[in-house]
């Protein structure tokens, strides 16, 4: 195999595992080729990943290390993506009752959605994250897009039952929206005992969903390793009750009656 087709092969294996350790007698073996020169092909990998502003490898020393391709996106391509993720919230013809956004046609475009999982994914790479957890529906398609790029399971809170999902554990919490007493249910099968999850979810007011997803992982003994959203909104009314969250934009002086809207980057490009 030529160097050149043997470097699209490697880029290719690595950029679809993410977060997993691969050694270098395995492409080695592989390719047929001598470790020197995978060596070579994979600090080539790292440089083009660095200056593509999409990632890098991660050197394992060792018998039995290797490299990890950790995701991600540099500085100035996660600034530009908010900015024009901001832009595209501000149309007042998104707001709805209450403060809302329609962002349902943001949440079903593949690429838009991707690069969403990437940046949350950059920012809690180092995080030992075991799963993913988000509450059904719209959080699922952001979960997954984390998920995907830090290689783990997404497991999916629900607010009724499946007969299919066997046993199950439920909780009460007070949704901070409505403030109404709502019911959060997670079977039993789909997370370890002990397990580090990362929360994502498309979009939080109050944060009593997010705050019910936390008391949901207790019954689980689980570590919450980070929270991720979207979309924060301001309230000067409630009163948040999630502290220690990353959120892509926040949405300030939104006003249905006067079709206004502000939209801001999030906090989350300060962990970038």
């Amino acid at each position: 195999m030529k160097r050149s087709e043997r470097l699209v092969a490697m880029t290719h294996f690595i950029l679809d595992r993410p977060k997993e350790l691969v050694s270098l007698p395995y492409f080695s073996e592989k390719f047929d080729s001598a470790k020197s020169s995978i060596s070579e092909d994979l600090a080539i990998v790292n440089k083009m990943f660095r200056e593509e502003g999409i990632g890098y490898l991660e050197t394992i020393a060792g018998a039995a290390g290797g490299v990890k391709y950790i995701p991600s996106y540099s500085k100035e391509y996660s600034l530009e993506f908010v900015q024009s993720l901001c832009e595209k919230l501000e149309d007042p013809e998104r707001l709805l009752p209450g403060g809302y956004l329609f962002m349902s046609d943001i949440l079903g475009d593949p690429k838009t959605t991707r690069d969403i999982g990437r940046l949350f994914a950059s920012a809690f790479h180092d995080q030992d994250i075991d799963a993913i957890i988000t509450v059904a529906t719209k959080g699922i398609p952001l979960a997954y897009a984390v998920a995907s790029y830090l290689n783990v399971p997404v497991v999916i809170a629900r607010r009724d039952p499946k007969v299919t999902e066997g046993s199950t554990v439920s909780i009460n919490y007070v949704s901070g929206s409505t403030r109404k007493i709502q019911t959060m249910v997670l079977t039993k099968r789909s997370l370890q005992q002990g397990a580090r999850v990362c929360i994502i979810d498309d979009f939080m007011k109050a944060g009593g969903t997010i705050n019910g997803m936390k008391n949901l992982l207790k019954e689980f003994d689980a570590e919450v390793a980070g929270i991720g959203v979207l979309a924060e909104a301001e309230d000067e009314d409630e009163e948040r009750v999630v502290e220690d969250y990353l959120s892509l934009v926040q949405i300030i002086n939104a006003d249905d009656r006067a079709q206004s809207i502000e939209v801001k980057p999030g906090n989350l490009l300060q962990y970038l």
